[in-house]
């Protein structure tokens, strides 16, 4: 995967938090789709005006995780992290966030659909799992 400004434990939320919006059924999760691999790029590039936004974002939902259950977000059961996410989306939060919490749930969600849905040649869509599951047969 291409290096991105995040720590390695904010990788591991952003896996988590992109793993919960698109969860693996009879087809892959965002991150085994390639996602992260996609956001990496785009945090590496394009979106890297956004980076600070994004591990801000990680860091306070770790920090939301914490004061509502006492544990991780990865640590939390997926109804969990669920639950947590649409608090997050909605605002309704129990610690001060430094950044839009609903800002930063818009771009998770905005930047995992890119990298689940993209051209495979995006570095996402890897072997074209989601273009699969709604039986796009076509070229892009």
């Amino acid at each position: 995967m291409t290096q991105t400004p995040l720590t390695p434990g904010q990788e591991a939320l952003l896996r988590a938090a992109m793993n919960r919006i698109v969860p693996a059924d009879d087809f892959a999760s965002a991150w085994e789709a390639g996602a992260g691999t996609y956001v990496s790029r785009q945090l590496a590039g394009d979106a890297s005006a956004q980076i600070d936004n994004v591990a801000a974002g990680l860091d306070a939902l770790e920090a939301e995780a914490q004061a509502s259950h006492g544990l991780g977000f990865i640590a939390l059961d997926g109804a969990q992290q669920d639950a947590l996410l649409t608090r997050l989306e909605r605002r309704q939060l129990d610690t001060i966030w430094s950044v839009d919490p609903a800002d930063v749930f818009a771009l998770l969600v905005t930047l995992t659909m890119e990298g689940f849905y993209a051209d495979p040649g995006n570095g996402g869509n890897r072997e074209a799992v989601s273009w699969r599951m709604i039986g796009f047969t076509g070229q892009p």
